[in-house]
């Protein structure tokens, strides 16, 4: 039996998507994640917002490619992953902070709708990922990259393709989450 911290959080999306790529090659994608609890106050007769926890979510591979096309800052998103606490010294002062490697990422669909659309994931890419160090992955150890875990880059991770109804395969914008091609 597998133990460990797994939670789910529901919440807003605080930040834009920033995506990197770690020095063995494999594809990262982390935004911020608010999660306020609220309740029923009988004495106002209103709800009233609680306290607010914030995380910060990672995903990587496949994951990191779709969170990149498909979230976008102030969407209602439920996340699953392994909770991680961290925590370092700065000029004297510990901080700490709450990270989730996100197993799952998606639209919370009780405050809005969403179309999914499944990725393909050609061959060549497939064999590179499995292939990945374990070194790279959310439980690696000991990192030298810093308290956020990874180096920043500008790129967004890979090609990432759709089927369509035809059985045809099309390119995805992965900054717009558009179709290659398509007309504006």
């Amino acid at each position: 039996m597998n133990m460990g911290d797994f939670i789910t959080v529901r919440g807003f999306v605080a930040t834009d998507i920033t995506t990197s790529t770690t020095p063995g090659g494999v594809a990262t994608a982390s935004f911020r994640i608010g999660s306020t609890g609220r309740r029923y106050d009988r004495s106002a007769g209103a709800w009233v917002d609680g306290h607010t926890n914030w995380f910060r979510v990672q995903g990587y591979r496949q994951l990191a490619g779709n969170l990149a096309c498909s979230i976008r800052k102030g969407q209602p998103v439920i996340v699953t992953g392994r909770l991680r606490m961290r925590s370092w010294e700065r000029d004297g002062r510990i901080y700490h902070s709450a990270e989730i490697d996100a197993d799952s990422v998606g639209h919370d669909l009780t405050l809005g709708s969403a179309n999914f659309i499944r990725t393909v994931k050609n061959n060549a890419q497939t064999a590179l990922e499995d292939a990945a160090p374990a070194e790279d992955g959310p439980d690696a150890a000991d990192s030298d990259f810093g308290e956020s875990g990874f180096t920043e880059g500008e790129e967004t991770p890979g090609e990432i393709m759709v089927e369509d109804v035809n059985g045809d395969y099309i390119s995805v914008d992965t900054e717009t989450g558009e179709l290659a091609g398509s007309p504006a």
